[in-house]
């Protein structure tokens, strides 16, 4: 039976532990597994254009020993050119395995549901899986635990704020959010978060104010105010978000807390010149993709 990475909710707590320990055996012996995935192909089917998602996936099949067909934007024309569901069916008989990097959730839903191999969401609207688990694990090598350790997230409830506040739930981790009135995350997936975060002994607060949020934080977790598809809120978004920058003065509420962003980094506009400080694992987070996709794709397309 195939499985699919489309949320965080498709995971165990088990099989969270289970990634982040193959990954940390990943990242020391690279090559370990450079057969694994011999004569596999990925194919990465993308509506949007990207750095770390594109290169991490497809350094790491190279690692396992496979293939990556890389479908550009202009390519597949997904939803306009012809209906998800058809390419779904046919793509899934070339390849074994799809990665889609998508505006609408609900393309990569409905991939997962018509497509005979697995499907990994590589970003939607709605969820970022792989860099929430990314981040998590890069949490646990930097604290060297995922116990007693507080995420502060400041800025806009996006897809990687609703990936990130289920692996934290999942995984145990306290997470204080700060977002502008009219852009908190997921009210469902909030909901279904503090609820497994009651099982696991997890926090889950959420604030106005930044400097709240951030005051004795383990970690500083922001992103872009502005993502692909909503520049026509920018003028909107970046008055809202004015007061939610990630800069020197937030930060000396949790000074010795470590930075974090997913990228692309808009200095100047949801962090300044922080993110290139001694503080920063940005670069190490961004790293860490590559080491928990591998991860990801041996425990989806291995025998």
């Amino acid at each position: 039976m195939k499985r699919d990475l489309i949320t965080i909710e498709d995971l165990s707590s088990k099989e969270i532990s289970d990634i982040l320990k193959l990954a940390h055996k990943l990242k020391k012996k690279p090559l370990s597994k450079k057969k694994a995935l011999k004569n596999k192909t990925m194919a990465l089917l993308f509506q949007k254009p990207s750095n770390r998602t594109r290169i991490s996936f497809e350094v790491a099949m190279v690692h396992l020993g496979g293939y990556v067909l890389y479908l550009s934007p202009r390519e597949i024309k997904m939803g306009e050119r012809e209906p998800v569901k058809d390419v779904a069916r046919v793509v899934s008989r070339y390849v074994d395995g799809i990665v889609a990097r998508v505006y609408s959730h609900q393309d990569v839903a409905g991939l997962a549901k018509y497509s005979d191999v697995p499907v990994i969401n590589g970003l939607s609207d709605l969820a970022h899986p792989c860099q929430a688990l990314s981040d998590i694990f890069t949490v646990k090598e930097k604290m060297k635990t995922l116990k007693n350790v507080t995420i502060s997230y400041v800025g806009d409830g996006n897809n990687v704020l609703n990936s990130l506040l289920m692996v934290c739930a999942k995984t145990g981790v306290n997470i204080r959010v700060a977002t502008p009135v009219g852009y908190r995350p997921s009210g469902e997936i909030l909901e279904k978060a503090e609820k497994i975060a009651n099982e696991t002994g997890a926090s889950i607060d959420v604030f106005n104010d930044p400097h709240e949020a951030v005051k004795g934080s383990d970690i500083v977790y922001t992103d872009v105010w502005i993502s692909m598809g909503q520049e026509e809120e920018r003028e909107k978004r970046l008055l809202d978000f004015s007061s939610y920058q990630v800069n020197e003065q937030l930060m000396r509420s949790s000074k010795d807390a470590f930075i974090m962003h997913c990228l692309p980094a808009h200095r100047g506009e949801e962090i300044t010149d922080v993110i290139d400080g001694k503080n920063s694992i940005v670069y190490d987070q961004a790293e860490n993709r590559m080491h928990v996709q591998k991860a990801i794709l041996l425990r989806m397309l291995a025998k």
